[in-house]
């Protein structure tokens, strides 16, 4: 994302002289930080839509170069022990035949040397999609919809990789788990970011 963007989120700010998107300045988010390279509009929107629900499987390979290409310094520094990509519900799995997050996170994984763990988090409950909630409704709807398998690999930092961030819903629930299982840092990249003003 170019700059200004937030320190905390990387959503874009209209003002140089502002550090954090308004949400990130009145919520406290359970990852550390986190990135993303392009912005959540009409052009993505209808992309990332394709790549989900009408099996575009080879836009994971321009995502993950992007992400790369981008992003691949800061995550380089964050010294990740491994990329965790956020998990769908099986039935959610069973319809669309592959996880969006996932097919990323391999190809970024793959770029970058880094491990990636598919299967540390799964998705416990099958939750409503998101776009269709309000910001209260979100955290509602993803109260303990993750759940870690043993944390047997002892990681002590992740990136989470999610298609798009809006408010932080998602990835917070995610990261909670993570850290109430004794991961010590949690980062996140995305394909997409809502606006941050």
């Amino acid at each position: 994302m170019e700059e200004p963007a937030c320190k905390k989120c990387g959503k874009p700010l209209e003002k140089e002289e502002t550090e954090y998107c308004a949400d990130c300045g009145r919520r406290k988010h359970a990852y550390s930080r986190g990135k993303a390279v392009f912005p959540y509009d009409r052009l993505m929107r209808a992309s990332v839509a394709r790549f989900k629900y009408r099996g575009r499987r080879e836009y994971a390979d321009f995502y993950a170069e992007e992400l790369v290409r981008r992003c691949g310094e800061a995550v380089r520094a964050w010294e990740p022990d491994a990329l965790v990509p956020i998990p769908l519900h099986k039935s959610r799995m069973r319809k669309r035949g592959f996880n969006q997050a996932e097919l990323v996170a391999l190809k970024v994984g793959k770029m970058l040397g880094i491990p990636v763990e598919s299967k540390l988090l799964i998705r416990a409950r099958k939750t409503s999609p998101q776009k269709e909630l309000n910001d209260a409704q979100r955290r509602a709807n993803l109260k303990n919809a993750f759940q870690v398998r043993q944390n047997d690999v002892r990681l002590k930092k992740v990136v989470l990789i999610d298609d798009i961030y809006t408010t932080g819903s998602t990835i917070d629930a995610a990261a909670l788990a993570l850290l109430e299982h004794g991961v010590e840092k949690v980062y996140f990249l995305t394909i997409c970011i809502g606006r941050g003003f």
